[in-house]
């Protein structure tokens, strides 16, 4: 009796929790948890990657914080620090040189260069032409609003009538109208004027880029008026699948390598440093 009450009750149990984690094909994209990005875990019983001496990154110079040139011109950056810490953690030399975007890929193809990590999409047409590393962290969409109100959750509901502003003839704009169809959607000619119409009280929330949202809320344009509401909205339907280091196709070798130091920079706690050291508050 009592191994047949404790067997329903495992049954019960775990019917329960599968129930709880499916979710509506409509509903809204979750909230991230956490406030660094995790990279994908390397697969239980993975063989470890093939023995490397070098590899060489490629990178933009005009992307900061991600990649650029500081005042004594030094190639620095999220993107070039991450590429260095990968190279340390798999006891390989290293080379981060800069590129010109559009000449990037056709150096991977050509064997100039081993990778690219520059925030390079992973999008169908990218591809077409070059195999991706796992993600490594996700632009999420977010909600920011004025910090005299009160919007610390948001969903349809809550948002009911209220005046949303967005920049037009973009994703953002595509998820308001497809879930926030209670709402008063108010499109505008770019991302700035949307925040500046927050500022001036013309709408009661902005929906946008968590990055830009980022940091405009810590530069002078926001003069401190505005802050973060809810949660990230990570729905790939809408806002991509993140971003990947970019290899040549058809080398799983090397595609290999760049997972394991992607993981090895994640379990060592160096890839949260980083992150916390490049971006003065999470988007997520």
């Amino acid at each position: 009796m009592v191994l047949d009450y404790m067997v329903k009750f495992y049954l019960i149990f775990a019917i329960a929790t599968l129930l709880s984690s499916l979710q509506d094909a409509d509903a809204l994209a979750q909230s991230a948890q956490a406030s660094v990005p995790t990279i994908e875990d390397i697969e239980a019983g993975a063989p470890e990657a093939p023995a490397l001496n070098q590899l060489r990154f490629i990178t933009d110079n005009d992307y900061p914080p991600f990649n650029y040139i500081d005042e004594s011109g030094k190639l620095v950056g999220f993107n070039v620090e991450l590429a260095k810490a990968i190279c340390a953690e798999l006891k390989v030399r290293c080379s981060v040189q800069a590129l010109v975007w559009d000449r990037m890929i056709t150096a991977i193809e050509n064997d100039v260069a081993d990778a690219i990590i520059a925030s390079l999409a992973i999008t169908r047409r990218n591809r077409r032409r070059v195999t991706f590393s796992r993600q490594y962290y996700q632009t999420p969409a977010r909600f920011v609003m004025r910090k005299s109100d009160s919007f610390k959750e948001i969903t349809p509901e809550i948002l009911s009538e209220k005046r949303i502003g967005v920049a037009k003839n973009t994703s953002h704009e595509a998820y308001l109208k497809a879930f926030f169809k209670g709402s008063v959607i108010k499109s505008f000619a770019t991302p700035d004027k949307a925040r500046q119409a927050l500022i001036d009280g013309q709408v009661d929330v902005v929906f946008g880029d968590g990055v830009s949202l980022m940091f405009w809320l810590n530069g002078i344009a926001s003069n401190k008026c505005c802050t973060y509401s809810g949660g990230a909205f990570t729905e790939s339907k809408f806002f991509g699948e993140g971003v990947g280091i970019a290899v040549k196709k058809n080398n799983p070798q090397l595609l290999k390598v760049i997972n394991l130091g992607l993981d090895k920079v994640q379990k060592s706690g160096q890839f949260q440093k980083l992150f916390k050291r490049y971006f003065p508050m999470s988007f997520y």
